[in-house]
Order: C-alpha cells, then sequence, then structure tokens
C-alpha cells in the first residue's frame, strides 16, 4: 500500500533495472517519487522497470550509465534533474559480485570490482551532492554483510564492500547537514538464479531461517529514504541475523 510519503520528490537508483534494484524503484515510486534507473547493459529491463512505474502513477526514466565513468555518471545525473527538475534521494545499488580464489587473484578482477563497487557510489553521490543538498537529500548505499564479515573466496569484493561502509560514514560527516548518508548491507537475498541447494543451506544458518528478499532490502531503504533525516552514518544489517 502506498503511504505517498514521497510525492513530489524524485529519487535515482543505480543498477536498477533488475532484481534488488528493480524492488527499490518500485518501493520509492509506490511511495510516491518519480525513479530514474540507470543500467549498463538491461536495457529491455529498465524500460520494464519505467513501465512499471509508470503503472503506479509517477513518472520513470531510464539512463545508460556506466558508473565507472565520470562524463557518464555526470550524464546520467542531468538526465535525471532535466526529467523531474530536483533530485532527493539516491541509492548507490549498482555492484558487482564474482567469487575467486585470493591466492589466484588478478589485478583485473581487483581493479574491475572495486571500480565499480567503490568508485561508482563515489562518483554518483559526488555529481549528485549540488542537487541534494538543495534538497535537503538523501544518500543510501547498498553494502553487504561481506563488507562486515570476511568471506574467503570473495575477498575483492569484501574489501570493495567495506570501503563503502566507510566512504558512507565519510560521505555522512562531510555532506551534513543538509545531506543525509546512510548504508543497508544484505545478507543473502534469494533471487530466482540462485541454485536451490546454496539458498537452502544459508536458510539454515540463518537464525530467521529463511533468507532475504528483495522487498526486504527496499523496506530498509524506505526507511533511510522516508524516515528521520537526523538518522545518518548508519549501517544497517538486513541479514535475518546471518552475521551474528
Amino acid at each position: 500500500m502506498s503511504i505517498e510519503t514521497l510525492r513530489g520528490k524524485s529519487a535515482l537508483v543505480t543498477g536498477g533495472a533488475r532484481r534488488i534494484g528493480r524492488e527499490i524503484a518500485l518501493a520509492l515510486g509506490r511511495n510516491g517519487a518519480d525513479v530514474a534507473v540507470t543500467y549498463r547493459s538491461s536495457g529491455r529491463e529498465a524500460a520494464e522497470t519505467v513501465g512499471l512505474l509508470e503503472n503506479l502513477g509517477v513518472k520513470g526514466l531510464a539512463v545508460e550509465c556506466d558508473v565507472r565513468s565520470e562524463v557518464s555518471v555526470r550524464t546520467a545525473i542531468a538526465a535525471a534533474i532535466e526529467r523531474f527538475g530536483r533530485l532527493d534521494v539516491v541509492v548507490n545499488n549498482a555492484a558487482v559480485f564474482e567469487s575467486a580464489a585470493l591466492e589466484t587473484l588478478s589485478l583485473a578482477q581487483w581493479d574491475a570490482v572495486f571500480e565499480t563497487n567503490a568508485r561508482g557510489p563515489f562518483l554518483v553521490a559526488r555529481e549528485a551532492l549540488p542537487h541534494l543538498r538543495a534538497a535537503q537529500g538523501r544518500i543510501v548505499n547498498i553494502g553487504s554483510l561481506g563488507g562486515l564479515r570476511a568471506w574467503a573466496g570473495h575477498a575483492h569484493y569484501c574489501a570493495s564492500k567495506a570501503a563503502l561502509h566507510m566512504l558512507t560514514l565519510a560521505m555522512a560527516k562531510a555532506f551534513a547537514p543538509q545531506v543525509s548518508v546512510n548504508c543497508v548491507a544484505p545478507g543473502w537475498i534469494e533471487l530466482e538464479e540462485q541454485p536451490r541447494v546454496e539458498a537452502e543451506h544459508f536458510a539454515a544458518k540463518t537464525p530467521m531461517r529463511r533468507n532475504g528478499s528483495a522487498d526486504d532490502i527496499a523496506q530498509a531503504v524506505l526507511f533511510f529514504a522516508t524516515g528521520p533525516h537526523f538518522v545518518t552514518g548508519q549501517i544497517l544489517a538486513v541479514d535475518g541475523g546471518l552475521g551474528l
């Protein structure tokens, strides 16, 4: 049910074409926000997400954007401002995930993960900042339980998300008092393409006896997007207790 707490405001969700990003975009739309979603290669899915947003009675926009590129990010932010006239919420959701043994990890693999997961949110936040300051806005970064707990087979991913968590804290201090900056750190989130046996394994390890859903993450993002502006610099694990 929509409570329209974001009516008259606009949001940008990076990597918002599908999966968790789409659910975040739709949750913002159900609460009244006009929403721009960025994508790199999921143009068809991004167009579908815009259609779903417009069915909610809000404006939608799909923007091709490579968050690793300064020029691409600047162009995407400008497109959102041109379409909506303002920017109130930025959700840094775009990310890459890879499994790799640390002892054989290549420099190219390391850099590829960091330039999307850490550089990307920095660039997006920096380019959006003047508009967010004008709107007394919010930034919500999507971190990971992997940024709080070490996973031996995902060292570069874990390190990149830990960097994003620290970047969240630095942004919260640097961008205050006009902009609040927080982070949602998902645990195991169940997606259709995951092997069933793997999903069951993590559900059994989780105190809440289930895996997370995309909606669980979207609702946590909504808290930071609509709750007290005074809440800033927080990293919220949404993991059903998996990290305990």
